[in-house]
């Protein structure tokens, strides 16, 4: 009977069984800047921060006091 040689350790074991797969990211597109970023997730578009169409945070505003 065939033995091996070393001890297959249980991550990689498991590693070896799983079913599951890497998907792709799903990418959403900004209805007002038309920006491709991650869905949930905020984004920056010409120093402004948006989120479901809607400004955050904007650092331009910022930058022109300082100047």
């Amino acid at each position: 009977m065939a033995h091996p040689k070393r001890k297959i350790s249980r991550t990689r074991r498991d590693k070896r069984r799983t079913h599951y797969k890497a998907t792709t990211p799903q990418i959403a597109t900004c209805p007002t800047t038309g920006e491709a970023h991650l869905y949930h997730r905020a984004h920056w578009h010409e120093g402004k921060l948006y989120y479901r169409g809607q400004v955050l945070v904007d650092t331009t505003v910022a930058e022109e006091d300082a100047a």
